[in-house]
This record gives structure tokens, C-alpha cells and sequence, in this order.
């Protein structure tokens, strides 16, 4: 983000003198997110440029967009801002050539290097959302630890083990528990029927939020656990 030296610092519509610089963020239009282009501020003292107010205006219950105060019809013009815009110059962050803030959006819009830089910019948040995103194991059903048997939920996980393997006796790593955020998946039940009867007679998703943080659900877990022992 670029950054401007030598001026007036502007935040939320408000002119502080003192300040040595700040960012390009505070003289964009929270509406159009472009340079402010005659910029007016509301009684709430939130700035915008004065066509996108005019559209807020026009709307049948006109409300400003950062505090969604019922907007007046009077506001004023940003004239220290609009001054601060029109002697500020930049390098456009595609090209890299010294811009006029007041001719920044007609470049932008026209410049090849720009707009490959924004492309950039859109790949690069979408990678790093991903790279956040962490696998939602599934919860719902689950294999038979003894024989693979696939795709069954809690009930017929015990209905099966029951029938199909009640003289199995080796231990086993039970499938309900591994799925839980607070599962060990390597810890074996050394007596896996009586360890789903005792802990698992109810569904885990209809009791427990699975946003809350892990302790939260791991002692809600419990509680219903020992409640239907």
C-alpha cells in the first residue's frame, strides 16, 4: 500500500493536522474504493466522492454506508482533502510512472501493468484463503475398524460391530473418537463394544458445536456421554 508524506493525515472524514504520513486507504472512497473524486464529508463526518453520495441519496431510505446513520441532505466539500489529492503525486503500482492522485483512476483503468497486477493480487488472496482453509474431516460416517466396512453413521457402526463382530477382542482405534478435534487417533480400545456403548449412545453433532473452541466441546461431550451411561 502506498504511502504519502508531508501532509495532513484524513480519517473518517476528518482533517488531523501534525500527522507525517498515511496510507492510501484514507483517501479512497469507502463506496466506489477509488480515489476520492470531489470529495464531500456527511454531518456524521464520513467522506465520500459526490456522486457516490448522491447515489446513497437517492435511495428511498438513504443511510451512510460506514455508520448507517440516516443521511441528511446537507453536506459539505472535503476542501482540504480534495487540495491534498490534487498536489499529491504516486507511482501507479503497475508501471511504476508518477501519477497525479486526481489522474490515478483514468490511468489505472488504461494501464495493461495495472491490471496484471491486480490480477496478481486476486491469485494471491485466493491462494492464501485456501492455504487457511483446513480439511473438514467427516463426522457423520464412519468405517468399521475391524473388517473396513465403509459408510456408516454411529448407529449402525454399533448395530454392525454388535452382530458381525461381537467375539473380536483385538484392539482397535474407535473411528468416532479419530474424527473429533480432541480424538487421539492412535490410542486402541482394548474392549471397542463396551467403549461405543458407554460413549457413543448419542450423535455427537446433535449435542456439540463443532465451531465452539475444543475444551468447550470436549466437556459438553462428556456431560452427555456420563448422562447416558
Amino acid at each position: 500500500m502506498a504511502s504519502f508524506g508531508g501532509f495532513s493525515s484524513i480519517r473518517n472524514g476528518n482533517v488531523f493536522a501534525g500527522s507525517k504520513d498515511f496510507s492510501e486507504s484514507e483517501l479512497t472512497c469507502p463506496i466506489c474504493l477509488e480515489i476520492f473524486d470531489r470529495p464531500v464529508t456527511t454531518r456524521c463526518g464520513h467522506t465520500y466522492c459526490q456522486s457516490c453520495l448522491q447515489e446513497c441519496l437517492c435511495r428511498p431510505d438513504p443511510t451512510c454506508a460506514m455508520c448507517r446513520t440516516d443521511l441528511q441532505g446537507d453536506w459539505a466539500k472535503a476542501t482540504e482533502l480534495e487540495a491534498l489529492i490534487h498536489s499529491s503525486v504516486e507511482p501507479c503500482k503497475g508501471c511504476a510512472a508518477k501519477v497525479g492522485l486526481t489522474h490515478m483512476r483514468s490511468h489505472t483503468a488504461a494501464c495493461a501493468k495495472y491490471q496484471e497486477y491486480m490480477e496478481e493480487e486476486v491469485r494471491a488472496t485466493a491462494q492464501s484463503r485456501q492455504a487457511v482453509i483446513k480439511p473438514v474431516p467427516n463426522r457423520h460416517t464412519f468405517t468399521c475398524p475391524y473388517c473396513d466396512f465403509r459408510n456408516l453413521d454411529q448407529d449402525g457402526l454399533a448395530e454392525h460391530c454388535t452382530t458381525q463382530h461381537a467375539r473380536d477382542v483385538h484392539p482397535v482405534v474407535c473411528p468416532i473418537c479419530a474424527s473429533m478435534p480432541w480424538g487421539d487417533p492412535n490410542y486402541r480400545s482394548g474392549n471397542f463394544l463396551r467403549h461405543l456403548k458407554t460413549r457413543h449412545t448419542f450423535a455427537y453433532d446433535t449435542f456439540v458445536d463443532y465451531s465452539a473452541d475444543e475444551e468447550r466441546m470436549m466437556q459438553e461431550a462428556l456431560e452427555r456421554s456420563l448422562m447416558h451411561q
